[in-house]
């Protein structure tokens, strides 16, 4: 049986995806100007989808971007697309352009914005990757600093991240490590970094020029239960080289272990106990929480 086309939520409609278009003179195409969400839904539920939604209308209040929907109707709008594509586990990517306007920077130009809905599923990383680990290099490409743009923003101009991406496929590399202008260690092209050093938790810290991402916050949350020493605070390429783990965490990465840096194996270039408990734990959460997609929560997908 041929596949059913996805439905794209647009604008406050499901359309097919081979009609859901975008303008031309949309701000978000021209210059990147608006703001987006990677969001998971696992086994009928969505993800932390509130907290995403606070991020989401933060960035847009950042950045003078009125938003057309209120929180109650995006949460819908989320659930709606993933039902109309009959998905229980599926990567939702929520997008807010400044919308059409002239061919001048003025964001004023624009008075109606951009929402689309895009649900459909994702593999970030191969399969075995999550149970081998991946190696990573760094990279000369510097991230910017907060006082440049705040990462707090999760924008739609995603350039730098896509030229560490590109410096990652030269080396045949599954993901790279970017540092800042102080040369301390602080995301990949789309994931924050954990070390474990002596049993304790190292993760760089909010200012030091990294988006707070949802999943690093579960996995501080999680590792406080499992009782672990959490630390904020900056390391650098030394430190990842003599670490005894290392993981990176993102919505669509979740948790995948880092066992090579720079031809330098990580502990024993083995996935570690502590980033398998975290592993786990974070398995078990977050299958067992979440916006019910489908009714009442476990209630199945009838699509």
């Amino acid at each position: 049986m041929e596949e059913a086309e996805l439905q794209i939520f647009m604008n406050g409609e499901l359309v097919p995806a081979n009609q859901a278009k975008v303008s031309v003179f949309d701000h978000g195409f021209l210059y990147g100007d608006g703001i987006f969400e990677g969001i998971r839904a696992y086994a009928g539920r969505v993800f932390k989808l509130e907290e995403h939604l606070d991020r989401l209308f933060d960035s847009s209040k950042a950045i003078m971007l009125t938003i057309p929907y209120g929180k109650a109707e995006l949460m819908e709008a989320v659930a709606g697309t993933i039902r109309a594509n009959g998905l229980t586990d599926a990567y939702v990517r929520l997008v807010v352009s400044r919308g059409p306007g002239d061919l001048g920077l003025d964001p004023t130009k624009c008075p109606h914005p951009t929402v689309v809905v895009i649900a459909d599923r994702i593999a970030l990383y191969p399969a075995d990757l999550y149970q081998k680990g991946l190696s990573l290099a760094s990279v000369a490409i510097r991230r910017p600093g907060g006082d440049v743009l705040n990462p707090a923003v999760k924008s739609l101009n995603y350039l730098n991240n896509i030229m560490a991406k590109i410096e990652a496929n030269l080396r045949g590399m599954p993901e790279v490590l970017l540092m800042n202008n102080q040369g301390y260690v602080v995301e990949g092209t789309g994931d924050n970094v954990f070390l474990v050093r002596h049993g304790e938790l190292w993760t760089p810290p909010v200012n030091a020029g990294i988006l707070n991402g949802i999943t690093r916050q579960v996995v501080l949350a999680l590792a406080d239960d499992l009782g672990l020493v959490c630390h904020e605070d900056n390391f650098n390429l030394f430190d990842v080289y003599t670490a005894d783990e290392c993981f990176l965490t993102g919505t669509a990465a979740e948790i995948i272990p880092a066992v090579w840096c720079d031809g330098r194996a990580i502990g024993n270039g083995q996935p570690g106990p502590v980033t398998q408990r975290l592993s786990q734990s974070f398995y078990e959460y977050s299958r067992t929480t979440g916006y019910p997609v489908y009714g009442s929560a476990g209630q199945a997908a009838t699509a």
